[in-house]
């Protein structure tokens, strides 16, 4: 078996805590600097040499960025600014030269390299390929991820123009380059990621708790906008809606605007972007009816057995393979084990929905062509998201979904569940 490293959910102890660990802006802006000056220096040319690239262009309109655009810019610069390029060179030593191509400087993470009142910005990108003479230059076209395809029709119809037929010819795909870049976590990101979704599991906490929800006054409506506007108010944001559901005895789909009542089993999907890195995190949570000190012995199994699938699935994260393959062995192993299973994992760093192998979708359960080819890195994170469907029998058998959603890193050969994960339903008294 696998080694893989699990540990009870790992939240701060409160509040006050959780404030404390995330810092005024301009603290944050100096983190994610040095985050991106150390990648640039460190793991930009393994990249590049790792995928044969001399040079590799990134070009991209203000409002219209190439999506890897973003995780190469300063914290201070939150967008490209008119058209903005930028050039990196693999230098002989080994050693990267980073260069912009811009009306606005790029200090000092990139060299400004035209001559803006000599030349013409397309011209001054041909004038620097023509002196270094790179033989195959990296742009982010592709088929299958939309990370390796951000440059624009235009953008690219120009550049062609601009190059000229000889050097034209060097031009080649970095859609598995930019996959690559955008996957891979450096050192510092990795000790901080622990800390960055335990922000993620108190909110979680303080959400399913009596300090929020009130039943019979309460909202499945009510908690999603808590959850918004805690999260802004404490200086971060959402990277999409979230989601909050009842399940209850005796009743199938339950509105949102439902009212929360005791015995009912809640369900919450949140994530959240601090420091430039997201988290993903679905949990449950209980409504204690009277007299009630735990959730049903059943209810309780059904989340054993979730937990039981997310052992199944790391056990199949093994670096090497593809997306595809570990969805099929994972689901194979989950019905010889009786379990009722449904897989849809995802990478998860810069973005939510990030760059890396599609470990299966909610509607593909016999895998995703394309991004389901792609195999599996160490250093990188996923959001391991599933679900079991399980009779409980408290509830006349009636079959609740446990859906969980633990970010969790593959680092050295092995699963590792940042903070913890759920193996014990929230209870709200």
């Amino acid at each position: 078996m696998r080694d893989t490293f699990t540990a009870p959910l790992q939240t701060v102890a409160s509040t006050n805590d959780y404030e404390r660990k995330i810092l005024p802006l301009r603290q944050q802006a100096a983190i994610q600097n040095a985050w991106i000056h150390h990648r640039l220096e460190t793991l930009m040319p393994e990249v590049m040499r790792h995928h044969n690239l001399d040079a590799w262009l990134i070009i991209g309109r203000e409002y219209n960025e190439d999506p890897m655009m973003r995780s190469l810019l300063p914290a201070t610069m939150l967008s490209a600014r008119r058209l903005t390029m930028l050039a990196l060179f693999l230098r002989p030593d080994g050693s990267l030269e980073k260069l912009t191509i811009s009306r606005y400087g790029i200090e000092p993470f990139y060299t400004a390299a035209w001559q803006v009142e000599q030349e013409d910005q397309w011209e001054a990108l041909a004038r620097l390929i023509r002196e270094r003479d790179p033989q195959r230059i990296g742009i982010n076209y592709g088929d299958d991820f939309a990370f390796g395809d951000g440059l624009s029709h235009a953008l690219y119809t120009q550049l062609v123009e601009a190059l000229g037929p000889e050097l034209s010819q060097r031009l080649c795909s970095a859609e598995l380059a930019a996959v690559s870049w955008l996957e891979r976590r450096s050192e510092l990101e990795i000790a901080a990621y622990t800390g960055i979704v335990q922000i993620a599991h108190a909110l979680v906490a303080e959400a399913f708790s009596h300090r929020v929800i009130h039943p019979g006054v309460t909202t499945p409506l009510d908690v999603i906008w808590w959850f918004r506007q805690r999260t802004h108010e404490l200086g971060l944001t959402c990277w999409f809606q979230p989601s909050v559901s009842i399940q209850r005895r005796g009743q199938s789909e339950l509105p949102q605007t439902a009212t929360i009542l005791p015995g009912d089993l809640l369900h919450c999907d949140f994530g959240l972007h601090y420091l430039g890195l997201a988290t993903d995190t679905q949990q449950h949570a209980y409504v204690l009816n009277l007299g009630q000190t735990e959730a049903p012995v059943g209810m309780q199994a059904a989340l054993a057995t979730g937990n039981q699938l997310q052992d199944i699935l790391a056990q199949e994260m093994q670096p090497g393979r593809s997306g595809n393959e570990i969805l099929r062995e994972a689901l194979a192993k989950a019905t010889s084990a009786g379990i009722k299973a449904s897989i849809y994992t995802h990478p998860i760093g810069y973005h939510g929905h990030g760059a890396g192998p599609t470990i299966g979708l909610w509607d593909a359960q016999q895998g995703v062509p394309g991004r389901g080819d792609y195999p599996l890195h160490n250093n990188t994170c996923h959001a391991m998201e599933l679900n079991i469907r399980q009779a409980v029998p408290e509830w006349d058998g009636q079959e609740v979904q446990m859906a969980l959603e633990q970010d969790v890193l593959v680092y050295a050969g092995r699963v590792i569940f940042l903070a913890g994960r759920q193996t014990k339903l929230h209870l709200i008294n």
